[in-house]
């Protein structure tokens, strides 16, 4: 299984392509493309049929994936870093590369 270092439910800033700057929690990761879906950031516009679910049908505003190569985790000081791992206390945790805390 691969290892990413994004996860669900971590803040998150898109650092390129068109919704660069916008930041958000991550709602799903998708290991095998590599993709992670953002809240709020990189909408798209859906047509969806009527349904039991959504009886008016029409054009729906949905989250697209975004590559994680353009997403940069933010710190609890609210700074984007980069992720490291390494064994504290007899347990392997995620830290943060610019402030050295764990994540």
């Amino acid at each position: 299984m691969k290892k990413l270092k994004i996860k669900v439910g971590d803040t998150v800033r898109i650092v390129a392509g068109d919704h660069k700057g916008v930041e958000g929690k991550v709602m799903k990761v998708d290991f095998d493309k590599n993709k992670a879906i953002v809240e709020g950031a990189n909408l798209v516009s859906k047509h969806e049929k009527p349904s039991a679910k959504n009886p008016q049908g029409g054009i729906v505003k949905k989250e697209a994936l975004i590559h994680i190569s353009n997403l940069s985790l933010i710190d609890a000081k609210g700074t984007a870093t980069r992720v490291g791992y390494e064994v504290r206390d007899g347990k392997k945790v995620r830290f943060s590369k610019k402030s050295n805390e764990v994540i």
